[in-house]
């Protein structure tokens, strides 16, 4: 057979297999994306939470009640959420000594891009009254109020897509670092860190517990399916980004509806405010004991840093107009 028509069956076959092999393999990968969406986001994982409806029950909660909530398809078992958590609190650690200096006067220069300001500028323009309101009721400028919102949501925009009640039923669960150690690297534990990285687990885990009873509480009280809830990678709801805890302890029901709900403007505006006055802030306090109050309401200092550094450029603006 010459040369040209050996060329030609070679690639009739190939052409023949390849159209095989693609019957074939194309329905098994669309199979098993198919499976991989059914399963859920990465790293969910099945869980026994006998323990946690034990635990629940015996402070006071319905247990009945919990094994239903809990047997339910939505409540999955999510390790990252104790994972990143102790990944940042080891990194924190770590460069702690090293960093501190600098980190006196670094800021979050996404903030305080001309943008970023013109927008909360628009927003304090928009809701004046309330925030003057804000201003005379709790003794917090109202441009500290802005900037806050600005950082924690976005004005508002991005109150978080996470099922709450997952994030704290899974952290309440870790708080033995044996359970995440599979999910956390090979080379994250090591002997300097272990005993730092199994306290932050137990109190991690003791603190989730606490905020997802705190978080059971509210929805049996505004009458609402915990499961229902959304928000942080580790709980915080609202536009305030306030833990379940803290709406029953600082939040206010500004707009009178009986209500207090951290997902609604007003509500949300007078709570962070509240906070504030709560932990310490009064009219006049100088700009160390301001840098206190703001690291309370978020531990970080570069947050800090630019919560002020934000609300000195609202005020400039402010005084710029004629």
């Amino acid at each position: 057979m010459p040369p040209c028509v050996n060329a030609i069956v070679f690639r009739t076959v190939s052409q023949n297999i390849r159209k095989d092999a693609a019957r074939t393999i194309f329905p098994c990968i669309l199979a098993i994306v198919f499976l991989f969406l059914l399963s859920g986001p990465v790293g969910s994982a099945a869980a026994d939470w006998a323990p946690l409806v034990e635990r629940l029950g015996a402070d006071g909660f319905n247990q009945p009640a919990m094994e239903a909530l809990f047997a339910r398809p939505e409540v999955r078992f999510e390790p990252d959420a104790m994972v990143e958590k102790i990944k940042v609190l080891l990194r924190k650690d770590s460069t702690e000594d090293g960093s501190a200096d600098r980190m006196k006067k670094a800021v979050r220069r996404d903030y305080l891009s001309r943008w970023a300001i013109a927008r909360a500028h628009s927003y304090a323009l928009e809701n004046l009254a309330t925030l003057e309101e804000i201003q005379s009721l709790y003794g917090v400028p109202k441009e500290i109020v802005v900037s806050i919102l600005l950082m924690e949501t976005n004005l508002g925009r991005n109150t978080g897509n996470r099922l709450v009640f997952n994030r704290l039923a899974s952290m309440a669960m870790n708080a033995d670092l044996e359970t995440i150690k599979p999910h956390l690297g090979p080379r994250t534990i090591n002997e300097g860190n272990e005993a730092f990285a199994r306290r932050c687990c137990r109190e991690k885990g003791d603190w989730a517990y606490e905020e997802l009873k705190a978080l059971l509480r509210l929805a049996d009280r505004d009458g609402i399916d915990p499961l229902g809830i959304r928000g942080s990678i580790y709980g915080a709801i609202g536009l305030c980004q306030f833990m379940p805890s803290n709406v029953f302890i600082y939040g206010v029901d500004a707009n009178g509806d009986g209500r207090i709900d951290p997902f609604t403007m007003t509500d949300a505006l007078h709570s962070i405010a509240n906070y504030l006055r709560g932990h310490g802030w009064r009219p006049g306090i100088d700009r160390s004991g301001q840098h206190r109050v703001i690291f309370d309401y978020n531990h970080d200092t570069v947050y800090a840093n630019t919560v002020l550094a934000v609300a000195e450029r609202l005020r400039d603006r402010s005084r710029a107009r004629p």
